[in-house]
């Protein structure tokens, strides 16, 4: 793994658009892996400045997002499609119809997670995927579990997954219960994988998830048995 670290989380965004931007650059019609969360936002508006400033275009990029809240709707402002929409769709040149989130509302959450593995798979593969970890070691929606789950699935959420996303909601009651979230097929699958992460609370879970051993009780683990893996850790 390679693991940088900045003094602040300004630094490190820069550092992780960078990082994407380049890859954009090199291969124009990439598929670009991407999450949500806090850890990211920096990243987007950084993307958003390369291009509104700098030309950095994404009209031949496909995007694959991570997760989704179980029963919010697109339109709804908590959803993951309402955040990239917000954070970085709507603020640069990429084609709504080449972004791809897993659908919250499905009638049939198995068949919508099996079209979404398929489509990942169609398209070859993510050639790099954006990800944070959760105070639990998550990353995706991958909680803690007996085994690693490599396809896309109906997760049930952790406490502690709710207890941290209460602060986007009126409550911790609002929070979704469920997700659909990219299994271990889609994260591993990435030709390359960018972790970014912030504050003294990740730092040991960072920590663990890239010395301690390989188990699904901290899914981030899994990271070490990738061969291109880069973290950026900000101090604050």
């Amino acid at each position: 793994m390679n693991y940088q670290t900045f003094p602040t989380y300004a630094e490190m965004s820069r550092a992780a658009a960078k990082f994407l931007a380049d890859i954009v650059r090199a291969k124009p019609d990439c598929v670009l892996g991407l999450a949500t969360g806090s850890s990211p936002i920096g990243t987007y508006d950084e993307l958003a400045r390369m291009h509104r400033e700098e030309g950095l275009s994404f009209a031949r990029c496909t995007t694959v997002n991570l997760d989704e809240y179980r029963g919010l709707a697109g339109t709804h402002p908590q959803s993951y499609r309402y955040f990239m929409n917000e954070h970085l769709f709507s603020r640069v040149d990429v084609r709504l119809d080449h972004t791809f989130v897993p659908n919250g509302t499905a009638a049939d959450p198995a068949a919508e997670c099996a079209a979404y593995d398929a489509r990942i798979k169609a398209l070859g593969g993510t050639d790099v995927q954006l990800l944070g970890i959760g105070p639990d070691g998550h990353i995706g929606f991958n909680e803690p579990a007996d085994e690693f789950t490599d396809a896309t699935h109906l997760v049930d959420l952790d406490p502690s997954t709710i207890e941290a996303n209460a602060r986007f909601f009126d409550s911790a009651a609002d929070v979704p219960r469920q997700a659909l979230t990219m299994g271990m097929f889609g994260i591993m699958g990435a030709k390359r994988i960018l972790l970014v992460a912030s504050g003294a609370a990740k730092k040991g879970v960072l920590e663990e998830a890239m010395h301690g051993p390989v188990t699904p009780r901290l899914p981030a683990s899994i990271l070490q048995k990738h061969p291109d893996v880069t973290i950026l850790f900000a101090e604050k």
